[in-house]
């Protein structure tokens, strides 16, 4: 299994275009400095008043294949 950490600050307004479904994506920079893309939907679960925000980790098998996301 593959780890990758990063920080997140998305306003309520901005993740609303996630949740419409215009985006579909949400691209991020690891802690490491690669690029990293993962679905929208996978924030879902974090989303507060404020919008998402915070610093998670996102595992993946070894075919790359998305298993978890958790904040940290």
């Amino acid at each position: 299994m593959k780890k990758m950490r990063f920080s997140l600050s998305i306003s309520t307004e901005q993740y609303q275009s996630y949740y419409r479904g215009s985006a579909k994506f949400v691209k991020v920079q690891t802690e490491d400095g690669r690029t990293l893309k993962f679905p929208a939907s996978e924030l879902q679960q974090f989303v507060l008043h404020d919008g998402v925000q915070g610093r998670f980790e996102i595992i993946f098998d070894d075919n790359h294949k998305l298993k978890g996301l958790k904040r940290v």
